[in-house]
């Protein structure tokens, strides 16, 4: 009787092979929706923070500012953040406010903020439309 010699057969090899491309697919898939709630945990602080500034601005100032800039230049935010999902601070989508019925020649300011991003939540809502 001839004695095996050491060594892997082709069949051990292609279920250990299955085995890796498995585990790593699932752990890419892991890693790939952490990146995302992540991204999207910013996007939530940065639209709480902006709004935060812009209801601030209008109790001080007692109307809303025009532009997201004017929050950086009376010092209400130290800079307009990034959108985690456009990478651009030149993406956010300003939301004008109502014109005032007391003043009607005063111009509407920046009411409400949202992201300019096109892309699909998580949860399958777009990122445009999160309040």
């Amino acid at each position: 009787m001839l004695a095996r010699e050491g060594g892997f057969t082709l069949m051990e090899l292609m279920i250990v092979m299955a085995l890796i491309i498995v585990l790593a697919s699932i752990g890419l898939t892991l890693y790939t929706n952490s990146v995302t709630r992540a991204k999207e945990s910013v996007l939530k602080e940065d639209l709480f923070r902006m709004r935060d500034a812009i209801d601030q601005y209008y109790a001080d100032k007692g109307k809303y500012p025009a532009t997201l800039q004017d929050l950086v230049s009376d010092k209400y935010l130290r800079a307009i953040p990034e959108d985690p999902f456009t990478h651009s601070v030149d993406t956010w989508r300003e939301v004008p406010s109502e014109p005032d019925p007391n003043n009607p020649t005063a111009q509407p300011g920046v009411y409400d903020v949202k992201s300019g991003s096109d892309l699909t939540a998580l949860d399958g809502t777009k990122y445009s439309e999160w309040d």
